[in-house]
């Protein structure tokens, strides 16, 4: 294969892992492209490859030459016996990543500096395909989301690690209308197809990932007998036992009560669990009831009674948040095998249902996950408790409502031990959020593999700079400049952060802006063809002498 040379080595950078070269190329030596030298570690030759960060022009044609639009600068330049070829130089500035081991798979970074005059070569296609991802398109095991930015479409695919992407967690952080809930549909799609068959449940609080059905009759997804199936729980059927819910869940449930009203819930609901065995989902909201309207009367030592008032008032704030609910129940919910199936993804729909109860049906979710997985990776799980055979992934949209900076929900808590645990019990978790800045902090750097995508907002860039392992700091500051569908990708998924532009979906996408102009059109045309029927109808219609349309007697 033919090496292209591209520039020379001028020296070593500002930090200890950079170097500059000179180049006259203009056009293969943009930011988050890749390039070469070669060096010997004393027993083989090696590759030292590295990326882009910086680029500076260092010569150019006199501005007197630049001055007239009209006249082209190389026209000047050549009526006083000058050639404009090589008159632009340009410094650039590479960031070291190492030479790729391919028994280990991945970089190993020699420090090996290059020498002054050294050539600077263009890393190739194939070398990249084989480096930068640590899958191959269509292997198992692979999730092909796209190809690298700098070359065309195709040339270099970028495909993640699914193991990887599933055990360390993931998060797509991007501005809204930047495509992040296009990319994770192409993730989803990748989750399901033959090679990975993945057990996989969205949370979607908007209503956009129903357009995932019909994935099976789509080609490329299905395998011999395998076909992917999509499952939509809208929200009249999405169900949760009242005895699934912590103390926690229904203190939250209930705003607005006093401290002493705390107390006496708490006492309630820790008799109903000695009395009750509230592990085992044998008690519902009419005893839980029972047991705070018994507060209300003295026990056999005299001691209780009084404080009716208070007690009456946790009585109406139960009975208005769960005796007419359609959510809360005291005997249906959605089985954890109903919604996690290896080559099944399960789109949880939240649209109509409120926040307080969106947090506490995904933190009563999740712990459910977590505590079946973990009884079934430990193999203690005991009789009628829910089991997992398989690892799972938990796809989270508007994750800041689940996880919000500076507030305390119910869903914080366990989804910091999943991220924290997970790993080991095989449940992986995928945070989706236009506002990184209103995350929580210690629950996004958890997630160990980052999609991040063009944002504009400086506090964002600020969470994303300090609390986001892998992403290189000189990459993020293409943030701004990122367009739709451009993502800059990092972390454990791939051997090296990449620039990188997410493929076309094979399904149609759900989150589509909708064109107001044309809507309003679409109305005023429907109703004025509305109008004018009615009228027609009555001109056609025999009326009594003396009727009066538009003014006109008929």
């Amino acid at each position: 294969m033919q090496e292209i040379l591209i520039g020379t080595v001028k020296g070593p950078g500002e930090n200890p892992h950079e170097f500059t070269f000179i180049t006259t190329d203009n056009a293969q030596t943009r930011v988050g492209e890749f390039v070469y030298y070669h060096a010997s570690d004393g027993e083989h030759s090696l590759k030292i490859v590295g990326t882009i960060t910086e680029r500076h022009l260092v010569r150019n044609l006199p501005d007197s030459f630049l001055a007239d639009p009209q006249t082209p600068p190389s026209l000047v330049s050549s009526l006083i016996g000058l050639s404009d070829e090589g008159a632009e130089l340009y410094e650039i500035v590479v960031e070291t990543i190492g030479y790729f081991h391919e028994t280990i798979g991945d970089f190993i970074n020699p420090r090996i500096p290059p020498a002054p005059g050294q050539q600077v070569l263009l890393a190739s296609n194939e070398m990249l395909t084989r480096m930068l991802s640590p899958k191959q398109k269509g292997q198992a095991g692979g999730a092909h989301i796209g190809s690298l930015l700098t070359r065309k479409t195709d040339e270099v695919p970028v495909v993640l690690s699914v193991k990887d992407v599933v055990s360390t967690h993931l998060a797509v952080l991007a501005s809204t209308g930047s495509g992040k809930s296009y990319l994770a549909g192409v993730l989803i799609e990748e989750l399901l197809k033959p090679q990975n068959r993945a057990a996989v449940l969205i949370v979607d609080p908007h209503g956009e990932y129903h357009t995932l059905q019909g994935m099976h009759t789509l080609p490329g997804f299905s395998d011999g007998g395998y076909q992917p199936e999509v499952k939509v729980f809208t929200p009249g059927k999405i169900k949760v036992r009242i005895s699934s819910l912590t103390e926690a869940d229904i203190v939250y449930l209930l705003p607005e009560m006093t401290e002493k009203m705390r107390a006496f819930l708490s006492q309630a609901y820790r008799a109903l669990i000695n009395a009750r065995g509230a592990e085992r989902g044998t008690w519902g909201f009419q005893d839980l009831l029972n047991e705070v309207t018994a507060l209300k009367y003295e026990d056999a030592k005299g001691q209780g009674g009084g404080n009716v008032s208070t007690i009456d008032g946790l009585e109406w704030r139960l009975r208005r948040r769960f005796e007419q609910s359609h959510i809360f129940s005291d005997h249906e919910h959605i089985p954890l095998q109903d919604l996690f199936k290896p080559g099944q993804c399960t789109v949880l729909q939240l649209s109509e249902i409120e926040e307080h109860e969106q947090q506490v049906i995904v933190g009563t979710l999740l712990r459910r996950t977590n505590k079946a997985r973990m009884a079934t990776v430990r193999g203690n799980a005991a009789a009628g408790d829910e089991s997992l055979p398989y690892p799972v992934f938990v796809l989270l949209e508007e994750s800041h409502r689940y996880a919000p900076a500076g507030q305390q929900v119910v869903s914080t808590n366990i989804l910091k031990t999943i991220l924290s645990e997970g790993r080991k019990f095989g449940v992986g978790i995928g945070l989706i959020t236009q506002r990184p800045g209103k995350l929580d902090q210690d629950v996004l750097s958890q997630c160990m593999t980052q999609f991040i995508m063009r944002i504009v907002n400086p506090i964002d860039q600020q969470t994303i700079a300090s609390s986001v392992e892998g992403a290189g700091r000189r990459l993020l500051d293409e943030l701004p400049a990122l367009t739709k569908g451009q993502v800059i990708v990092s972390g454990v998924a791939v051997n090296t952060p990449v620039l990188c532009a997410v493929r076309q979906r094979v399904t149609k996408h759900g989150g589509e802006t909708i064109d107001a102009p044309a809507e309003w059109q679409k109305y005023f045309s429907a109703s004025s063809v509305s109008a004018r029927e009615r009228e027609e109808a009555v001109l056609r219609k025999p009326q009594p002498k003396g009727t009066q349309v538009d003014g006109w007697e008929v």
